[in-house]
């Protein structure tokens, strides 16, 4: 059977094993797309690694809430009452969903980028820091304003990644407090990272742990107490929930004896002036202490509901489907020498479902454009925030500046495809047939350079 056709049949019977469920309701699954060639489309959303579409189910309880919104924490009304306890409560199904231990904080932040410059924040003094290369920059950049960093080599195996911890934290010196940050699926080649290993790496040498589990918790069920994790960071866009709302918990220690991330109303338990004139204040030491001003509400309770629906969808049934996916896109793709997928542990290695790759002839930017333009499949191109890593699995230049997605001939980039609980068989299918053809015809259309990014060009077919 040819690749193209075993991609299809693969795909379409993944409904068909009992043990995978159907794609879960999402917004925007009816969108039509034009098509430069004439027509329209339904869009195929393959960039869900960088933010995934509402969950229907979680679009529908925000809408519920709605006409009942109310300032939370901060009135007697009934509306803002139950504001407060809808708030209050998001937090504990959040803390369920994450299996966090008694006495964990949960902080209801933006985004995970900010749950890690939250804890940047509220390290200890003298900490140092250890993080590998591969990390998305969200978790490899705030720790620079903090204090010591030890940025490590990127591992070729779990193993490795282990042993080169280790032997970072037992050179120390000062043998002091130290903190290690690590991502628990790469989103740039979706593989999973031996978080439990790491974990007990940094106990074992009086050193705590942060998951950046943005690209993790949405595929996978995150327990802190099984990977016995000291704090999870990350983002309800990424786990079904619209924007503007993320997570940090665990630990309580640090976030409690830190200076306050912002200072403001919320944060605040008292504050009265002194005789000489000045302030001063006693802050909160739970969670409110690190969410100063009007909490975000709406966020907190969307996330709330996506941790409910995805728990109750299953997460052995959901990892079933998008293995299936991704076997479907390997497959399908297997018999095409141009393309070449990118991994740091090997093509076998267990992985959510997020794959990069480049093609033999083209620039990364100039495909993914053809796949929107012409097919309305949308992928990410460029260096997916995560620039040390992809130069390195595109061995190039580790230094210098980079831009995600320049067009020009022979950039350095990448194209990535990631799917989820939402995404169509069909979906998947178009894609390899796109890849397919592209590679063995050439785009239909002409495109140009337009502040940074391939577009159509007007003037037509190629």
């Amino acid at each position: 059977m040819p690749a193209a056709a075993t991609a299809t049949a693969t795909a379409t019977a993944v409904a068909a094993e009992p043990s995978v469920c159907a794609p879960l309701p999402v917004l925007g699954r009816d969108v039509a797309v034009p098509l430069v060639t004439g027509g329209e489309v339904t869009y195929a959303a393959l960039d869900q690694a960088a933010s995934a579409p509402a969950l229907q189910r979680v679009w529908d309880d925000v809408a519920a809430y709605a006409p009942y919104y109310g300032s939370v924490h901060r009135g007697a009304g009934y509306l803002s009452q139950l504001s407060t306890d809808l708030f209050e409560n998001a937090r504990r199904t959040v803390a369920e969903f994450l299996d966090c231990r008694d006495g964990d904080e949960v902080v209801f932040t933006r985004s995970t980028t900010d749950s890690l410059n939250l804890l940047a924040a509220a390290l200890p003094d003298g900490c140092e820091v250890f993080v590998f290369e591969t990390e998305h920059h969200a978790a490899l950049l705030p720790w620079r304003r903090a204090g010591r960093v030890t940025f490590l080599d990127a591992p070729d195996s779990p193993a490795q990644a282990v042993a080169a911890l280790e032997r970072a934290l037992a050179d120390r010196d000062p043998y002091g407090p130290a903190l290690v940050c690590v991502t628990g699926a790469s989103n740039v080649t979706g593989e999973l990272w031996p978080v439990r290993e790491l974990a007990a790496a940094a106990h074992a040498h009086g050193a705590r742990i942060v998951l950046d589990a943005a690209q993790l918790a949405p595929h996978r069920a995150v327990s802190v107490r099984e990977l016995d994790v000291d704090w999870v960071a990350f983002s309800g866009h990424k786990l079904y929930a619209p924007f503007g709302s993320g997570v940090l918990a665990g630990r309580a220690d640090w976030l409690r004896e830190a200076e306050p991330y912002l200072a403001g109303g919320g944060a605040s338990r008292t504050v009265v002036r002194r005789a000489d004139g000045g302030v001063d204040v006693w802050w909160h030491e739970t969670a409110a202490r690190h969410e100063a001003g009007s909490p975000n509400v709406i966020g907190a309770y969307a996330v709330a509901s996506a941790c409910k629906a995805l728990t109750e969808a299953g997460f052995e049934s959901l990892a079933a489907r998008e293995d299936a996916l991704v076997r479907a896109v390997r497959e399908g793709l297997a018999d095409v020498p141009e393309v070449r997928f990118l991994s740091l542990f090997g093509d076998d290695a267990p992985r959510v479902g997020v794959l990069s790759f480049v093609v033999d002839g083209w620039n990364s930017s100039h495909f993914a454009a053809a796949l929107s333009a012409e097919y309305g499949i949308g992928v990410r191109d460029g260096l997916f925030c995560a620039h040390p890593l992809v130069r390195r699995l595109l061995g190039g230049d580790t230094g210098g500046a980079g831009e995600c997605g320049a067009p020009e001939p022979g950039a350095l980039n990448a194209i990535r495809v990631s799917f989820g609980a939402g995404t169509p068989e069909e979906h998947v299918a178009r894609f390899v047939r796109a890849v397919r053809e592209l590679v063995r015809d050439g785009a239909r259309w002409t495109y140009r350079t337009v502040d940074g990014r391939c577009v159509p060009d007007a003037s037509g077919r190629a």
